[in-house]
């Protein structure tokens, strides 16, 4: 067992990396009620399940992200069954707040540590972007739950279903995180306006410290070996 685990630890950032994948382009795969309904929660347990991985050295943390991940599991059954409440979509939102934001420390740490950086070390940065994108989902997300409106434009009707426009927030997190800026979604509120800012900065910072120092390590590593 403790092989088995140690084999998925060596593995971690191609995991995570594939559940991260699924959960965002699942919907490409399957019929998208069938993927929403039945495909997306069992998406959502695996991705949690990986980011356990990220912090298995770490046991005060991994406790705590076994415990969310059982409550994950209860609330994950929750939408199976269409029992979905206000309370528990706090919850949950919660859950996968935190959950991203403990799983994102741990990649970038990761990351950043590493001496020599080979496939799964840019796997591995790779997953740490698209982490800060979910963080950026959520970030607008709650924004939006706490104050409706806060968001709008073509994309976010106040008519359309809401798994609808939880799918453009999410189009608007990745959009806002790259700084390309359709334009058809727009922040209307001060603190709107602010997470937006926010996030731009967080995604060029990543792009211009973090990834910019791995492959600087990169060329160096790749050099040394000629």
């Amino acid at each position: 067992m403790k092989s088995f685990i140690k084999n998925l630890y060596k593995h971690r950032f191609e995991i995570f990396l594939s559940t991260q994948l699924l959960v965002l382009f699942g919907s490409l795969l399957f019929p998208l009620q069938y993927f929403e309904n039945v495909m997306m929660p069992i998406f959502l347990l695996l991705n949690i399940t990986s980011g356990i991985l990220m912090v298995s050295k770490n046991k005060v943390v991994w406790l705590i992200l076994s415990f969310f991940f059982l409550a994950f599991g209860f609330f994950g059954l929750d939408m199976l069954t269409k029992r979905d409440t206000e309370d528990y979509m706090w919850v949950r939102l919660f859950i996968y707040f935190f959950f991203y934001i403990v799983v994102t420390w741990h990649i970038i740490k990761q990351v950043w540590a590493e001496k020599q950086v080979d496939k799964k070390v840019i796997l591995g940065l790779m997953s740490g972007y698209i982490s800060l994108g979910f963080l950026a989902f959520f970030l607008f997300l709650t924004i939006e739950l706490w104050s409706p409106g806060s968001f709008a434009g073509t994309l976010l009707d106040p008519e359309q279903a809401f798994n609808i426009r939880m799918d453009s927030l999410m189009y608007y997190a990745y959009i806002t995180l790259l700084t390309i800026g359709y334009g058809e979604i727009v922040p209307i509120t001060p603190m709107a306006q602010k997470a937006a800012i926010l996030i731009g900065l967080v995604g060029q910072f990543y792009i211009a410290i973090i990834t910019a120092v791995v492959i600087e390590k990169y060329i160096r590593h790749t050099v040394s070996k000629k």
